[in-house]
């Protein structure tokens, strides 16, 4: 028999934290959604009371599968449970669940709480009494533990072993501040255990040292049965332990899953990187590439004699199988690769080329050639697709842009105010028909050609209809007045597939402009457009 961990999942709560990120209400429902779908057994939603989103959130009935939790603090210092207002607003919540945050460091009790060791143990025993009067699923988090089980191993362990006797369903043990190792995590959990039965533990880890998933794990080991965590390690500071990197590893990691199952089924699993990018496109932000398991550059390899070697077998350089993930092998075409990896790169994007065809050859040079330019293709693989479609074959001229121009004035406009506007007028042939004439204002030069671009395609606009720029790098590849400047544009289509082309030129617009065309001829290819 397999011991049962449970996911607690806080990106709602924790996870808002993080600089920058800021949830609507539809937000977290579409991510309480999302976690549901995947396995998650908690979603911590907030925090009710404490701002207007989050007290609207837990007095709806929400639809969600998973035990939908409350957070909030124990009973404030000298007040009773009837009389605190925070306290009334949680056992009130529409939660299926109530996580209570309690000191356990004597340091804070006394600094921050300002009051007595007695009185918040007291604190901790009458909230919990109470809460599981009402019929609620408690859990407390020890806040500071480790910090506190260094400094005072009795008081932290007083505070744990209060909360467990008077009816928590989960101690959770944080390691708030982040600092601690994965062997002090260890050894002080197998301390705990002696006390606290490991079936009713949790682990809640920060990354400040980059050890929130080993220092999860660790807890495990030691007997933790619940591990806390958010998606893409969102949280305040340097985040949590992200549940995208702990999710796999419980999963496909044997010295784990032998021992442990947890909710997230093996087609859950396979979702996963389609729920991290979901989770980046709601907060408006791009995608960690290097994320273990998920990113983008997780399977990606670069070398030639790893890229011959991951065609013969895939697990030469690979530890999981990404499509186990969700996610996608990749090896990169660049100046540092060979044959191999071309061919490798051909292959997947589905142009057959023999291995000693000609062609080939010029396709090596010319690539290697542009690089040396400033053309990044390990970055930018529809760009490559389309270098390599023109050099082995053809591509269809699908458009034909005769001209374009982009304005930017600095004016005043009629109410007083300095304003700059941007203007950009295109001019495209497509075919035998008329030339087409679109103008379009945009925020800055390229806002305006992008849109001038995609306004009117004639016979081809259905095709890119679902077409949108999500992301936009600038890099200035040397110094001086005849500076290179090389372009990255992420798209985006209807389908949620993504690519990435470039352009370099020494002009930042005609830069942007090539790899803006690469972007709509490599989607009119996607969509099978006719020539």
């Amino acid at each position: 028999m397999k011991d049962r961990l449970y996911l607690f999942d806080t990106t709602l709560r924790d996870g808002a934290q993080t600089f920058g990120v800021d949830f609507t209400l539809a937000d977290k429902l579409a991510i309480a959604r999302m976690l549901t779908d995947l396995g998650i057994d908690y979603i911590e939603g907030g925090y009710p009371g404490a701002n207007p989103l989050d007290t609207e959130l837990f007095s709806q009935d929400r639809g969600i599968g998973a035990t939908f939790t409350a957070f909030g603090m124990t009973r404030r210092p000298g007040r009773s449970v009837s009389n605190d207002p925070g306290m009334a607003m949680l056992l009130d919540a529409h939660a299926d669940a109530v996580c209570f945050v309690a000191k356990s460091w004597d340091y804070h009790v006394g600094v921050a709480l300002e009051t007595t060791l007695e009185e918040n143990l007291a604190s901790i025993r009458d909230t919990v009494q109470a809460a599981v009067a009402r019929g609620r699923e408690v859990l407390i988090d020890c806040e500071h533990f480790f910090d506190g089980y260094k400094a005072n191993p009795g008081y932290a362990l007083a505070c744990a072993k209060t909360a467990y006797q008077e009816g928590a369903r989960w101690v959770v043990l944080c390691d708030t501040n982040g600092g601690t190792l994965p062997d002090e995590v260890e050894r002080i959990v197998s301390e705990v255990v002696r006390e606290v039965p490991g079936e009713r533990l949790g682990i809640h880890a920060h990354n400040d040292t980059e050890h929130g998933v080993a220092n999860s794990l660790a807890a495990v080991r030691a007997g933790v049965r619940q591990i806390q965590g958010t998606l893409n390690g969102l949280g305040e500071r340097c985040g949590n332990a992200n549940l995208t990197s702990l999710i796999p590893t419980l999963k496909l990691k044997p010295a784990l899953a032998e021992k442990f199952e947890i909710g997230v089924s093996d087609d859950a699993l396979g979702r996963l990187s389609e729920v991290s990018r979901k989770l980046d496109e709601i907060l408006n932000r791009a995608p960690n590439r290097h994320a273990p398991y998920v990113g983008a550059s997780a399977f990606v390899t670069k070398a030639g004699i790893h890229a011959s070697a991951i065609l013969k077998d895939p697990a030469t350089y690979e530890h999981v199988r990404p499509e186990t993930v969700g996610n996608a092998r990749k090896v990169l075409v660049s100046d540092q690769g060979g044959r191999s990896n071309v061919l490798a790169e051909l292959a997947r994007v589905g142009i057959e080329v023999e291995k000693n065809e000609p062609r080939l050859g010029t396709l090596i040079e010319l690539m290697k050639e542009r690089e040396a330019r400033g053309y990044a293709y390990e970055s930018a693989q529809a760009s490559f697709e389309m270098l390599a479609r023109r050099t082995l074959g053809s591509v269809p001229n699908f458009v034909d842009v005769q001209k374009f121009d982009v304005t930017v004035e600095h004016r005043i406009n009629a109410v007083g105010e300095r304003i700059t506007a941007t203007v950009a007028v295109v001019k495209v042939k497509v075919g035998d028909d008329e030339p087409l004439i679109s103008a379009a204002e945009g925020d800055g030069p390229v806002h305006a050609l992008d849109l001038a671009l995609r306004k009117d395609l004639g016979r081809y606009q259905e095709y890119i209809q679902g077409l949108s720029l999500t992301d936009y790098r600038v890099r200035i590849l040397n110094g001086g007045t005849e500076a290179v400047t090389r372009v990255l544009i992420d798209s985006r289509d209807e389908t949620g597939a993504t690519w990435t082309t470039v352009g370099v030129s020494p002009n930042i617009i005609e830069a942007s402009f090539q790899a803006l065309m690469d972007s709509i001829v490599y989607k009119l290819i996607r969509a099978g457009a006719p020539a």
